[in-house]
């Protein structure tokens, strides 16, 4: 039986991710974050550890322990948890000394560099998960109108754009008008900010930044990122095509459907 690693971090990516692998047939070596990672992720795993935020040294050795090759990191780690739940060891305080930027690529970068540089691959977050990467193209029965797409158009070029400066990777745009950014706090914070600004009818538009690396975090939405599209009167989720998992796919696009909201995946480039 293949045995793989995974870096659990938060939502439900990691769980969908650990169902699928284990219909694979790997067996997971699981390292899971407090305050972060759903209890469920033991249902899951054959060996959770369970760790703060920052215990390099110790994701390193349990892995070695395992004798684990090959992990996969799954599910993000919000930005305020370096102020509040941050407890580094030795390994983890030295990395974070050394590393200039705390972007969330440069982090996930050297994260990476310096389980490799102990023999552990670090794959792509997207093994096994094909079926749930949307390609480009309409998902649900309704189409944007001509002016949502003009605002999906809109928040599709700031959304890479603060991408790549590091910022964020989703926006909300109503009437051709950015009604609000991301930044440290999350996508469905951007909706609810996005819903008290614009009183609904909004776009949003989340996408990979610029040169994303698929090993690390790749955007994701699912039935709850609709929930609160329907709570604060959102009209379109616009994902990059290729580049975006949905979670629970199927509940998520009937909801979406029932609620009418339009869903489209895109091109990076459109």
């Amino acid at each position: 039986m293949r045995k793989l690693g995974l870096i659990a971090g938060n939502g439900k990516f990691p769980l969908i991710f650990a169902e699928q692998a284990k219909r694979e047939g790997v067996s997971l070596v699981t390292v899971a974050h407090r305050g972060e990672t759903p209890k469920e992720i033991e249902r899951v795993g054959d060996e959770v550890t369970w760790l703060h935020v920052g215990e390099l040294g110790k994701i390193i050795r349990t892995f070695q322990r395992a004798g684990v090759h090959e992990v996969v990191m799954a599910g993000g780690i919000r930005k305020v948890k370096l102020f509040s739940n941050f407890r580094p060891d030795l390994r983890g305080a030295a990395f974070l000394a050394r590393i200039r930027s705390r972007d969330d690529d440069r982090l996930l970068r050297g994260v990476a560099e310096e389980l490799e540089a102990e023999g552990i691959r670090v794959l792509e977050s997207t093994t096994f998960l094909s079926r749930i990467i949307p390609a480009e193209g309409v998902l649900t029965r309704r189409s944007p109108s001509p002016a949502q797409w003009e605002d999906v158009r809109l928040g599709l070029r700031v959304a890479k754009e603060i991408g790549r400066l590091g910022v964020g990777q989703c926006v909300a745009v109503k009437d051709r008008m950015v009604v609000a950014v991301e930044a440290a706090e999350g996508t469905d914070e951007v909706i609810r900010r996005a819903g008290r600004l614009s009183r609904g009818g909004f776009a949003v538009i989340k996408v990979s930044r610029p040169e994303q690396d698929l090993r690390f975090d790749v955007p994701a939405v699912g039935v709850d990122t609709v929930k609160v599209l329907v709570e604060q009167k959102g009209a379109v989720l616009a994902v990059e095509a290729g580049k975006t998992i949905l979670l629970e796919k199927e509940q998520m696009l009937n909801d979406a459907e029932r609620h009418r909201i339009v869903v489209v995946a895109v091109s990076g480039g459109l």
